[in-house]
């Protein structure tokens, strides 16, 4: 049975907090966007995407405050969760996506993703407008309907 994903929606008035990636593996056979786009070359070509903040629930752990801790892991923000916003799938996981609320302090690159940051694995924190999901790659592609009615765009 897949790992579920938990994710966290922080939103600045019409925009929502995403991790811009970037993704290389040694082949195509070891990296899920590959698996994910159906590409069919033996190497992976990179991927540059976007996904909102968020990771594995841990065993034990329930989805809510796995958001809670993913986002704290990989932001250094705080927050109550408010509400469930929308449930689906990311790379053949169940995802769901969690709207933040009494969110405190500034959002900074921590944990996992700034120990492997490196050319191949690329992140970077930034916060964007319903009309750069498409550019981005907001991944998956799911979310983008219910987050851009919850920003009202």
């Amino acid at each position: 049975m897949p790992i579920p994903r938990a994710a966290a929606v922080v939103t600045d008035g019409r925009r929502a907090l995403v991790i811009k990636r970037y993704l290389r593996q040694m082949s195509a056979a070891a990296c899920v966007m590959c698996e994910a786009s159906a590409h069919t070359g033996p190497d992976c070509p990179g991927h540059h995407y976007a996904v909102l903040p968020g990771g594995h629930v841990e065993e034990g752990e329930t989805a809510e405050a796995a958001a809670l801790r993913e986002l704290h892991e990989e932001t250094t923000l705080t927050a109550r969760i408010d509400h469930l916003l929308w449930t689906g799938h990311h790379n053949g996981r169940p995802a769901s996506y969690y709207l933040m609320t009494e969110v405190t302090g500034t959002p900074v690159l921590s944990g996992d993703e700034a120990e492997a940051h490196n050319p191949d694995n690329h992140f970077e924190l930034l916060w964007a407008a319903t009309d750069q999901f498409d550019a981005l790659g907001l991944y998956p592609p799911d979310i983008r309907p219910p987050l851009t009615e919850l920003l009202g765009t």
